[in-house]
């Protein structure tokens, strides 16, 4: 079916953010009496007083205040009631006077000017019933193409080698280095845009079912486009223009930091000297409800797309335009020309997000830099790579002569001395090493970068930026020290300005990015949950600086947050998960933040503060210590089992040398997918075995618990790997046998969700990429889980947000980059969007 456009209605500073019912409302006295009775039986009380503050006097949290939502929706006698509008009138008699001056909505609010509606599919049958037959013959045609890929990658790597293996001398290997490298990067990029061309054609706006014959060809296109080697020219103007070679119209002057590849590239048109930032998605695709749903995508010129912004099907921004930071265009949103939007939905704003002037950067310097980089990349660092492995294996006595067709087979004992030496030095060395050099590179690059100074892009200083962000932004190092006190030092050594730290132990999690670790300040008695990005560079279409980013002493900042450079926030906020941070009004200080745009919370309620006892004085001290150790114990686990596996794929990548000369190709080939499962297979083990084969059940508790460190161990299971499984039958294997009690036949696109046990989803769910289910929250000292439940043919947007404690009911539909709060109850058949999210209009 095609969807309708959903918008959520627009609040003013006044208005509640829900759709109302229409029809007569009661009395604010009648609306009022029943709220006072509703509460009093969630927060277990005789009575409520109708002046008592929801928080400070009845010691009520987001969760109680949540479930009081929830009851009141189930009214239809009343007014529905949202997280928002609780925040905004935190007393019984202010909210029903608020919600009973509330007029009934019309019965359809006009819709902003927005491109048609897709035409070009067919709707699927209403009711139409998923096939478990197509479901798994699509499972079969994705797996036998990884094999068949698989093998064709291992065939062409083993003659490569079997090339290079009969040069003379070390010019001669460099040279067909170079001609190997050269024609394998140039033939993996041309592989998906001739796939795409080939197998669909023209991408058109229109509908299909996931799991049929068009969906293995979108597929198949997809998963090319994610694995091609280009994506290592992200933010050069080589992207631009292979993008355009897949049929994307793009202008003049374009800059894309995103790493969200657009898959419908015909669908997606950017103006000339259009700046997309850092994580932004604008795929031109979505899944809803079971299908694929594809539509344009239309940016004018000189328009500005913010970071961790999500632009979905159908929408448009008109020339001179912008869309900030943690901001979301829904279906049918049209930001028009020289406006400026922000917020989730987007809604209108006065904040100029472009904030660095412009400067000179002609066509010349695009086309020289671009060049340049090729070039770097084929006269350097792929002849290094590809004869640098055949050196390793040249040199290195435990590899040389296995792969002769004449030498005899290792024996056990030779075979495992040598796996766990070449092992280890790769493993360990590689870590010391990379340790080493991103300590020390990065801190001589910025030299070239002054803060504050405007630089053309394209130049030398732009490339320094560039390699000092690639640098310093290794996800290894952080997952190994993250939530432990371990990270200030890395941090600080790494360029971090961390003032006088107070250690908590859990200062940092273990996502953290930023755009140069020489500009953030972050100070004391501050911590930061996973998901942070330090926005401290500013970009235009010509230019760019970087400027300091300064989070304030006694902060809490929650999941998936961009921070820009000055932020409007102050000393003791609280800054919800996936808050906007604001950049206009006024310092904000003593108070917390919530959704997008934001608005002001309570900065603690009594819940979380009833654990502060063991954040100071000797208590402290003594948790410190117990958990410093705890932490090094699980650090010192987790490298183990890295190296373990490490060791193991470095014994069957020896064991297909020694198998070569007698086997030939077919053993090489036979690596990735082997290497794959065994991966997949190890971790689901290792996760498994330290949760000790036992679901996790809700707690409370503080972040000295044992049981909170233990649960930080099993955070540190590594999951990176997932991402392959992404689109195909596999992911909810994978998901089931990690101990998510998952339906049949879910379509996971790219959902990440962190605690598996947790979990449950319903038959025939619809999960999009970068969607997330959190079934946890950690509030300063105080961490929280419990169940979250989504019922079948559910449908999750791009980069939705679900947090814990939630139920959403049969077919609801959460919108792209909301966020469900803790505790709500999302009926059958809804539509919510929002940050927070709240029922759309219709």
């Amino acid at each position: 079916m095609v969807e309708k456009s959903a918008d959520i209605l627009m609040p003013g500073p006044d208005e509640p953010v829900i759709a109302g019912h229409a029809g007569t409302l009661p009395t604010a006295a009648d609306t009022e009496r029943e709220f006072a009775g509703i509460l009093a039986d969630v927060v277990h009380a005789e009575h409520v007083p109708p002046e008592s503050h929801f928080f400070d006097d009845l010691g009520a949290n987001s969760l109680v205040m949540a479930q009081f939502c929830a009851r009141v929706r189930k009214r239809s006698d009343l007014p529905p009631v949202s997280m928002k509008d609780i925040y905004r009138n935190p007393t019984v008699r202010s909210l029903a006077e608020a919600l009973a001056s509330l007029a009934p909505p019309p019965a359809a609010a006009p819709a902003p000017a927005a491109p048609a509606a897709p035409a070009g599919g067919t709707p699927a049958p209403a009711g139409a019933a998923p096939s478990t037959a197509r479901y798994v013959l699509c499972g079969a045609a994705q797996l036998l193409i990884f094999l068949g890929y698989s093998f064709v990658a291992g065939m062409a790597t083993a003659r490569a080698y079997e090339w290079i293996g009969s040069a003379s001398g070390v010019v001669d290997v460099y040279l067909r280095s170079l001609v190997f490298g050269t024609g394998g990067f140039l033939l993996l990029c041309a592989f998906p845009v001739a796939a795409k061309w080939i197998l669909v054609g023209r991408w058109k706006p229109g509908e299909f079912p996931v799991w049929g014959a068009a969906y293995l060809r979108f597929w198949i296109v997809k998963v090319l486009l994610h694995a091609n080697p280009m994506i290592l020219f992200i933010g050069n103007p080589v992207y631009v223009m292979y993008l355009r070679a897949l049929g994307a119209r793009i202008g003049k002057d374009v800059t894309i930091l995103s790493h969200s590849v657009p898959v419908c590239t015909d669908l997606l048109t950017i103006g000339a000297g259009t700046v997309i930032r850092k994580d932004a998605f604008f795929q031109c695709y979505r899944a809803h409800a079971g299908h694929i749903q594809t539509g344009r995508i239309d940016i004018g010129r000189d328009a500005f797309v913010g970071e961790k912004s999500v632009l979905d099907i159908d929408t448009s921004m008109g020339d001179g335009s912008q869309l900030g930071h943690a901001s979301a265009l829904y279906r049918g949103q049209h930001v028009p020309a020289g406006e400026r939007r922000h917020g989730s939905p987007a809604q209108p704003t006065s904040v100029d997000h472009i904030r660095v002037e412009p400067t000179r950067c002609g066509t010349l310097r695009r086309a020289v830099f671009g060049v340049s980089s090729l070039l770097q990349l084929f006269l350097l660092y792929l002849p290094l790579a590809v004869g640098g492995i055949y050196m390793l294996f040249a040199e290195v006595p435990a590899l040389r002569g296995r792969l002769d067709a004449g030498t005899t087979l290792s024996t056990v004992p030779e075979f495992l001395t040598d796996t766990l030496a070449v092992s280890a030095v790769l493993f360990f060395g590689g870590l010391v090493v990379g340790l080493a050099l991103m300590f020390a590179v990065p801190r001589l690059l910025s030299l070239a970068v002054k803060p504050d100074r405007v630089y053309p892009l394209y130049g030398f200083q732009y490339a320094m930026h560039r390699a000092v962000a690639g640098l310093t932004n290794i996800k290894f190092f952080p997952w190994l020290v993250g939530d432990s006190s371990y990270i200030v030092p890395y941090l600080r050594r790494l360029g971090y300005d961390l003032s006088q730290v107070e250690q908590t132990g859990s200062n940092f999690g273990t996502e953290v990015q930023h755009e140069t670790p020489f500009l953030v300040s972050v100070g004391s008695g501050t911590m930061v949950a996973d998901g942070l990005s330090v926005i401290n560079a500013d970009y235009s279409s010509t230019s760019f600086k970087v400027s300091r980013a300064t989070i304030g002493a006694r902060n809490f900042l929650g999941n998936n947050i961009a921070y820009p450079a000055g932020a409007r926030t102050g000393d003791n906020c609280l800054l919800a998960t996936k808050v906007m941070v604001p950049l206009d009004g006024e310092l904000r200080e003593g108070v917390g933040l919530l959704g997008s745009p934001c608005f002001e919370i309570p900065r603690s309620v009594e819940r979380d503060t009833r654990f502060d006892h063991l954040r100071t004085g000797d208590a402290l001290r003594r948790n410190l210590a117990a958990k410093n150790r705890y932490n090094l114990r699980s650090m010192a686990l987790h490298l183990l089992l890295r190296w373990v596996l490490a060791a193991v794929l470095t014994g069957i990548a020896l064991a297909c040398v020694d198998l070569y000369g007698t086997l030939g190709h077919v053993v090489i080939a036979g690596y990735l997918a082997l290497t794959l499962a065994i991966t997949a297979g190890y971790f689901i083990l290792v996760e498994r075995a330290i949760a000790a084969f036992r679901a996790l059940r809700p707690r409370l508790c503080s972040i000295y618990d044992p049981y909170f460190w233990w649960h930080e161990r099993l955070w540190k299971v590594p999951d990176e790997w997932l991402e392959v499984f992404n689109g195909t039958p596999f992911k909810s294997l994978v998901w089931r046998l990690m101990g998510v009690r998952i339906g049949r036949r879910v379509f996971d696109d790219g959902c990440y969700i962190t605690e598996r046990t947790l979990t449950v989803i319903g038959d025939d769910c619809t999960l999009n990429a970068g969607s997330k289910i959190q079934c946890h929250s950690q509030e300063d000292g105080t961490f929280k889980s419990d169940h979250t439940t989504l019922g079948s043919d559910c449908t999750l947007g791009v980069g939705a947000h679900v947090h814990y404690g939630v139920t959403v009911g049969d077919g609801a539909v959460l919108a792209p980059d909301s966020f469900l709060m803790k505790g709500e109850e999302v009926p059958a058949k809804a539509e919510w969007g929002g940050n927070p999210a709240a029922p759309t209009a219709k």
